[in-house]
């Protein structure tokens, strides 16, 4: 609102420049800011988690927009009063349910100043500097990472891009490796087989004979991203086996078996998802096994997905764990999101490829409106044609922002303060003597489940059933939040819970508190548990 607290309709009938008026300025945008800083300052005295219930703003709000616009000062105390009570706090320093999903003041201000000069950023002339931005960060992101020089957008080769959610750059990645196996596919088969058909360098008789029979793969760990790609596209998505003794991991022998299986069966293997920092459990995929195995087959191609665990690649003493060199000599493709534990807000996922052409090839799709004489010289890059989407947001300048104020050497703090909260709770866990870690500690995820000390060889049904009375417990609670998850491998189905530290807000005097929370509602298990079984003796 501006001084006098006028309308929407007040304000733009006294605008004297397209834009904004000369009164259009201070007060609303200065209380939106101390708002925020209020917000932040009093987090941690707020329930983590809402306890409103379905349909709480549904039936409170009107079923109609007003007739006359309102004061903004009504519209900023309604947030407060409607919409807060609805939020769940991710960045309160006891949420540790999913991953961080974590938002700084530098991503906040990015974002703000972003959405002031906003723009649809589809070609290079819609902003400049919307797409150069955008290609340094990239560049900039992928050398503090580590990854080999083919990602970057510089080599004019490969390179990245900023996309909305890893479920969206696997999304791509795979419509990127559909067009390259069929492309191959073409390439293999007699020039008579089938004409070229107009707009397509895919003979339609082709795509529609081997469409159907291509198969993306991964393993039961691996993100539902992959199935849902494999929806998406109307195609199969193998679920390859994974074993407790290889703590979750997905090996090359495991994948071989059942890609062999489906040549035999004319199937046609074209997209392998490996996961570096799996959700689960925070395992990483034999990527070396799994990139040999592919050498075999000419029309697959390998994307690794470290949507949360990437990031921790900008500490070089953990790379060799996470399989760096790996993922620079086997994958394609590979994404991490900033967006999680990298210190920028939603929505920051970072794409690379290293053939640029596989996105070009099954994107660039260009009209007549959409040409410009810079881009048809070849001097720029049109990221509309890198992506599903036409439109696109301007995230690169919050990246820039986090960056440039944290630094690398900021960037490398904030991520090892939360591995050693999860090597201290890994200490604390370890001495419990109603707690066991399910499997090895993976930078700040822990995963850990209830157990009876008073019978020790409890089977994994027995310990399921525990574990599923403790997280209805801990999900029943406002004070912490934590997600349960389940475990499948070829030996067995084991319910677990999940402790995700590394938020930005987070403490290690957070990360005891949390803990004790559920070392007291394990004893309230434990204890049900015993008296009803007594009942049953």
């Amino acid at each position: 609102m501006d001084i006098e607290g006028r309308t929407g309709l007040e304000r733009l009938a006294s605008r004297s420049h397209p834009v904004c008026g000369p009164d259009c300025s201070s007060s609303a945008g200065y209380a939106a800011i101390n708002s925020i800083c209020d917000y932040y300052q009093s987090i941690q005295d707020r329930p983590v988690k809402s306890d409103v219930k379905p349909g709480y703003l549904l039936e409170t709000l009107p079923d109609a927009a007003p007739t006359d616009g309102e004061p903004f000062e009504k519209i900023a105390a309604d947030f407060q009063s409607l919409i807060m009570p609805g939020i769940t706090h991710w960045q309160h320093p006891k949420f540790m349910a999913y991953f961080p999903a974590i938002s700084t003041y530098e991503s906040m201000l990015g974002e703000l100043y972003s959405s002031s000069v906003s723009n649809p950023g589809f070609n290079w002339i819609c902003s400049p500097a919307c797409t150069e931005l955008e290609q340094v960060m990239m560049d900039w992101m992928a050398k503090m990472l580590g990854l080999s020089d083919e990602y970057l957008t510089i080599s004019g080769v490969g390179g990245g891009i900023i996309l909305g959610s890893a479920s969206e750059s696997a999304l791509t990645a795979a419509m990127a490796a559909r067009e390259r196996a069929l492309h191959r596919l073409t390439r293999s088969l007699s020039p008579a087989d089938a004409a070229q058909t107009s707009g397509s360098s895919t003979p339609i008789p082709i795509r529609e004979q081997y469409t159907q029979k291509m198969v993306i793969y991964g393993s039961t760990q691996t993100h539902s991203l992959g199935a849902k790609a494999a929806l998406l596209l109307g195609m199969q998505f193998r679920a390859v086996p994974v074993s407790r003794s290889d703590d979750y991991s997905l090996r090359g022998h495991a994948l071989r078996e059942v890609m062999e299986r489906d040549v035999k069966e004319g199937l046609i293997p074209f997209f392998v998802i490996a996961t570096v920092g799996t959700t689960s459990s925070g395992a990483v995929d034999n990527i070396a096994e799994i990139g040999k195995v592919l050498k075999a087959y000419p029309t697959a191609f390998l994307h690794v997905d470290a949507a949360w665990a990437g990031v921790a690649y900008a500490l070089p003493d953990h790379r060799k764990a996470l399989r760096l060199d790996d993922v620079n000599q086997f994958a394609d493709s590979f994404c991490t999101n900033a967006h999680k534990w990298g210190l920028t807000g939603f929505d920051c996922s970072l794409f690379w490829i290293k053939d640029r052409g596989n996105l070009t090839e099954a994107f660039d799709v260009t009209p007549a409106f959409l040409r410009s004489k810079e881009s048809d010289a070849g001097s720029v890059i049109d990221y509309r044609n890198w992506q599903i989407a036409l439109g696109r947001r301007f995230r690169s300048i919050k990246l820039w922002f986090v960056l440039r104020s944290f630094g690398v050497t900021g960037f490398q703090q904030h991520l090892a303060e939360g591995i050693e909260h999860c090597q201290q709770l890994a200490s604390i866990v370890n001495a419990s003597a109603n707690f066991e870690i399910v499997t090895p500690p993976s930078l700040a995820l822990l995963v850990v489940r209830l157990r009876d000390p008073l019978a020790p060889n409890s089977p994994d049904e027995v310990l399921n059933r525990l574990n599923q009375a403790l997280y209805a417990r801990l999900d029943a609670r406002h004070d912490v939040m934590l997600t349960q998850t389940v475990l499948k491998s070829v030996e067995s189905e084991v319910h677990c819970l999940r402790i995700a530290m590394g938020g930005v807000n987070t403490t290690m005097k957070d990360v005891q508190e949390v803990w004790e929370v559920i070392e007291s509602e394990g004893r309230q298990v434990l204890e049900e548990y015993r008296s009803q079984r007594e009942l049953n003796v």
